[in-house]
């Protein structure tokens, strides 16, 4: 990737290596971007799967507020709450967008 606007990292609920993959990518991520503030979302996918769940929401809910993510979780085998991520995702760019509207209005 070069020169990120946002970004989304997606786990499996059932799965726990995968949550913890989560910390490798948002880490390469930020070595790319160093200094840089990259918003983004959290993703917890396989909702439809509760009893093999094994990452618990509120562990990754914390996770994200920790790290200055946005979280949802979804199932897109039931088609349940799939589109969250591309709204919060669009909600950030939109903001970015106008952040750097005002600042090249500021400098102008």
């Amino acid at each position: 990737w070069e020169q990120p606007n946002v970004l989304c990292l997606v786990y499996d609920v059932t799965n726990e290596q995968s949550f913890d993959n989560c910390n490798k990518w948002l880490e390469r991520l930020r070595a790319q971007a160093v200094g840089v503030h990259i918003p983004g979302v959290l993703v917890g996918n396989k909702t439809d799967l509760a009893d093999r769940r094994v990452v618990e929401q509120e562990q990754a809910q914390e996770w994200a507020e920790k790290h200055g993510l946005e979280y949802c979780e979804m199932s897109v085998k039931e088609m349940k709450n799939f589109e969250a991520p591309f709204h919060i995702l669009g909600k950030l760019f939109h903001q970015l967008y106008k952040d750097k509207v005002e600042t090249f209005h500021s400098l102008a």
